[in-house]
């Protein structure tokens, strides 16, 4: 037994504690082990399990929300997966014109036989399932190199096809234009019936394979229309013109005699000068276009003969304007003949260098036909000399089939014109019209 600071001594065995009585009685541990392992205590009864309702839409539900929720996961993996493959570099080895046509199928065939692309079945399903298969268009389209399907797809939508060009030079007339549309291997179809007379434009057109030489014809006809009413809307108030086709059949007159571009409103000038003074126009292509009907040239120069052979198209020998035009102008003669030079020149002659030169009396225009024909006679033997054809009386003008070479001189009954080496004509034609001096029908 031991003490501490004076306190009582400790027992190690159990320590008797008063008894507390009534309901304040406690039982008391005898010793300490007791409270260390207490006597043990019966445990509570487990509650009464209770079986799970069965719920059969909800279970329904849930499995088809798990079914979306993984198929949405494999929608989206493939969906990238197939976005990588639609806008990935495809196997076009090099840049390549195709012509496709047809349905869906077709299309998608021709491209793989043309080696655009090697992933049809994904090209197929890529359009199917976008929608985007009823906006192709065909056409003749140029692929690029290593062209991705989603370039492809866009190229075949935007519908911009290859446009070739044909060219319709001045000055040409109805049966040759019809010509050069006939050797173009791009346009499609015949022509049945060759335009009248100066009703198409003459311009470079742009087309797409495929185009008819039919609907190509009336592009030119409506470009022509249109272009001749503005132009007339704009004229000269004071021009001895009654209509637009007397504008179109002078300017066709105008497009014979120069090919130079400064020349045409003063050539313009003359001849409105002459219609205003009551004189003959006496141009020569008006003659040789009564002659052959436009379906060609004369092959020589005009003869005495040729001058005198009456015709709704000699201007030697009827009043005013021809039949009708003698070809399709261009909108430079169109529009020199509306807006002319302001001059009183009634003559002109060629100066032998291309162009000509110009007078307003007969007097002086007599010196210049003397200056032409001392340049002709100057030329060596195999330049071709110059000669005077007929009657100081009535004028024997050239004949060229280039506007643009030694010019025809307008002149009056009482002088003489020279008479020039014709150039060398153009192969006759193979197709045309009958020669039938049917005008064109221009509307105001």
């Amino acid at each position: 037994m031991s003490e501490v600071n004076g306190s009582a001594p400790l027992n190690d065995g159990p320590v008797e504690r008063p008894r507390t009585r009534g309901f304040m009685r406690r039982s008391v541990l005898k010793s300490p082990a007791a409270a260390i392992h207490p006597e043990s205590v019966p445990l509570p009864p487990e509650p009464e399990k209770k079986e799970r309702p069965e719920r059969p839409i909800t279970n329904f539900v849930s499995g088809l929300l798990s079914f979306f929720v993984i198929a949405l996961f494999i929608f989206v993996a493939a969906f990238i997966v197939a976005q990588r493959q639609i806008s990935a570099p495809g196997s076009l080895t090099a840049d390549r014109v195709v012509i496709v046509r047809g349905s869906m199928a077709d299309v998608v065939d021709q491209l793989e036989r043309e080696g655009v692309t090697d992933k049809g079945f994904l090209l197929t399903l890529y359009w199917q399932l976008t929608g985007k298969s009823s906006q192709i268009k065909g056409g003749e389209y140029l692929f690029r190199k290593e062209a991705s399907l989603e370039q492809i797809t866009d190229t075949l939508i935007e519908g911009k096809s290859i446009l070739h060009s044909v060219t319709i030079p001045e000055g040409r007339t109805s049966d040759e234009i019809v010509d050069i549309l006939r050797n173009s291997n791009e346009l499609a179809g015949d022509i049945k019936d060759v335009p009248k007379e100066g009703t198409l434009l003459p311009e470079t057109y742009k087309f797409a394979r495929g185009m008819t030489r039919s609907q190509m014809l009336d592009h030119m006809a409506q470009d022509q229309a249109k272009l001749v009413r503005e132009i007339w809307a704009k004229r000269t108030s004071d021009l001895p013109l009654s209509s637009p086709l007397d504008l179109v059949t002078l300017a066709s007159v105008v497009e014979k005699e120069t090919g130079k571009a400064d020349e045409r409103p003063r050539v313009a000038a003359v001849f409105l000068n002459r219609l205003r003074s009551k004189m003959p126009l006496q141009s020569d292509p008006t003659v040789i276009y009564g002659l052959v009907g436009g379906k060609g040239s004369l092959g020589h120069g005009l003869t005495k003969a040729e001058l005198q052979q009456a015709s709704p198209y000699n201007t030697y020998l009827i009043p005013g304007l021809p039949a009708g035009p003698i070809t399709n102008p261009g909108r430079a003669a169109l529009e020199a003949v509306a807006n002319p030079s302001q001059t009183k020149e009634l003559y002109f002659v060629a100066d032998g260098t291309g162009g000509h030169v110009f007078a307003e009396s007969l007097e002086q225009h007599q010196k210049n036909v003397l200056k032409w024909r001392q340049i002709e006679s100057d030329k060596p033997a195999d330049a071709g000399q110059s000669n005077v054809v007929g009657s100081p009386k009535l004028a024997a003008p050239v004949e060229s089939s280039d506007p643009a070479s030694a010019a025809k001189v307008p002149a009056s009954p009482q002088s003489p014109t020279p008479k020039a080496k014709p150039a060398k004509q153009p192969p006759k034609k193979k197709s045309g019209a009958d020669g039938a001096v049917d005008q064109p029908n221009i509307a105001d």
